[in-house]
């Protein structure tokens, strides 16, 4: 399973401490590490913010220009004429193919997902009807991809069926609006929701001083415990998902929009 710091704030960073969201990350590791056959892969985002030279490049929007030209995974990087080296992602696509299920912990930043998790998602946009074949577009040819896209494209879903789950906290605004776009955008890739329990928003140390914000924590004995269950949730989906017993409502409808 893959579990998602998504703050960009770190220990070893200006602030010098480390985030509430790792807290919370660290909560629901120590539950899904004890579940037998169910390894833990974590990746802490705030390391773009600590780490010399590590770095995800932004999405060039080439599924803009037509839907095989964004190839699966991503074929933009590294472009060593600009300089544009050691990219994150590289490493980041196998561990999302290699999960049976996602768990994303996030802060809100003004209103939004921090950066850290947004340059993550713009580049998983390949996942979402990518082409696995740049061969099929001569490269990054946009006549060649246009040609491919008209003709019929069937836009491939390479995360399908995988579980998810979220938990989003703020201290003020914008928590349940994160939260909803991030349940949309996994949805929209057909990953499958481990249900209500599994997502969910809360504001710790509601409009209280930041410099408290990590005793308010401590004193939010309820949103521990919902961070728990959110694993618990999670692992409950994967295993029903592993023995065959899980089937989505949909299965077998046809889609009106391929796209």
């Amino acid at each position: 399973m893959l579990l998602i710091c998504a703050a960009a704030r770190n220990d070893q960073t200006c602030p010098g401490e480390m985030s509430k969201t790792y807290r919370l990350c660290a909560t629901a590791r120590g539950v899904l590490s004890s579940v037998s056959d169910f390894a833990v892969d974590f990746l802490d985002l705030s390391r773009l913010t600590a780490e010399y030279g590590r770095v995800i490049y932004p999405c060039k929007a080439c599924v803009s220009t037509a839907m095989p030209l964004c190839h699966w995974p991503c074929s933009c990087y590294p472009n060593h004429s600009l300089g544009q080296v050691q990219d994150w992602m590289g490493e980041l696509y196998p561990r999302w193919v290699a999960a049976h299920a996602v768990m994303i912990v996030t802060p809100v930043y003004w209103y939004q997902a921090p950066s850290t998790l947004k340059l993550m998602m713009d580049r998983l946009v390949c996942a979402d009807g990518g082409n696995p074949d740049p061969t099929a577009t001569g490269g990054k040819d946009p006549a060649k991809a246009k040609e491919l896209e008209l003709r019929g494209w069937p836009y491939p879903r390479h995360l399908k069926g995988r579980a998810y789950s979220i938990v989003v906290h703020g201290d003020a605004q914008g928590a349940q609006t994160l939260r909803r776009s991030l349940g949309d955008w996994l949805a929209d890739m057909q990953l499958v929701s481990a249900g209500p329990s599994a997502n969910f928003d809360r504001y710790v140390g509601y409009y209280e001083p930041y410099a408290t914000s990590h005793d308010a924590l401590d004193r939010d004995e309820a949103v521990q415990a919902e961070a728990r269950n959110t694993a618990l949730a999670l692992v409950e989906q994967v295993g029903q998902i592993r023995s065959g017993r899980y089937e989505r409502a949909d299965t077998g409808l046809p889609a009106p929009r391929k796209k």
